[in-house]
């Protein structure tokens, strides 16, 4: 079976738009643009579902201008080698993933602990510290995040409007082994902001508390002056319902 793209729909989830307003934002960014595309709820699903991992060009620009974000943090690869190329249904091609291999799975060595099974999907707080050294001074990163969990990979994508920095879009991509969340983080700064749009990015690596409702850690990225940084970050659970209302109710700044 395809694995479904976590990573689309949190970004989608995040813009607080259902499959159909969606598939419309993307036909109004290709108008906009003059490249005009025919995207409709199907494909959105086709593109969510993992049934396609390689959306055409004049769909992968308009995906890009609607949300924000790289081709590749929307959870769709460039090239898919070994794919098979299927009809869209809308004049085009998009690239579908390859057949699972038949191989059965190895078994789990005896002894060796079980996956979590446990789903941590749901509104998360994401808060962070960090040190300005052109300001002297420590301040605090806080973003309402929603986060999808497919296996053992987890997605989180900022809502657009819960961020304690305006216009400051987070994206967090990790795996989860046992009660150890390890992986990457992403953060477009606002244009307007110190930082003037700068994109820092990293890795971070988290241990997830026995209750499941919290999750501790550090970061790791660089600086303005190409020097590595680190310092603490945390998610704390907020509510397990990924519903357009409950996601418009923590679409705010989070409170210090």
């Amino acid at each position: 079976m395809a694995t479904p793209n976590s990573a689309l729909r949190a970004a989608r989830m995040g813009l607080l738009m259902s499959q159909d307003d969606f598939a419309r934002a993307i036909r109004d960014a290709g108008n906009r643009a003059g490249q005009p595309n025919d995207a409709n709820k199907r494909l959105v699903q086709r593109w969510e579902s993992g049934t396609t991992t390689a959306p055409r060009p004049v769909y992968a620009r308009a995906l890009e201008a609607v949300t924000g974000l790289p081709l590749e943090a929307l959870g769709f690869t460039v090239t898919v080698p070994m794919a098979r190329v299927v009809e869209d249904g809308h004049g085009g091609h998009d690239m579908e993933a390859p057949a699972p291999a038949t191989t059965a799975p190895a078994a789990t060595p005896q002894g060796e602990p079980q996956t979590d099974h446990r789903n941590y999907s749901g509104v998360w707080l994401s808060k962070y510290e960090y040190f300005s050294s052109g300001r002297d001074a420590a301040f605090t990163g806080l973003h309402y995040v929603v986060l999808l969990q497919h296996g053992n990979r987890l997605t989180a994508r900022s809502l657009p409007n819960g961020s304690s920095n305006p216009n400051s879009p987070l994206i967090m991509d990790m795996e989860i082994d046992g009660h150890v969340a390890t992986g990457t983080w992403t953060e477009q700064t606002a244009s307007e902001g110190y930082y003037r749009g700068a994109r820092y990015h990293g890795a971070i690596q988290l241990l997830v508390e026995p209750t499941g409702r919290r999750m501790t850690g550090k970061w790791v990225g660089f600086g303005k002056e190409f020097d590595v940084n680190t310092g603490p970050w945390e998610l704390v659970f907020q509510d397990a319902s990924t519903t357009r209302a409950t996601l418009a109710a923590y679409d705010r700044p989070p409170e210090a």
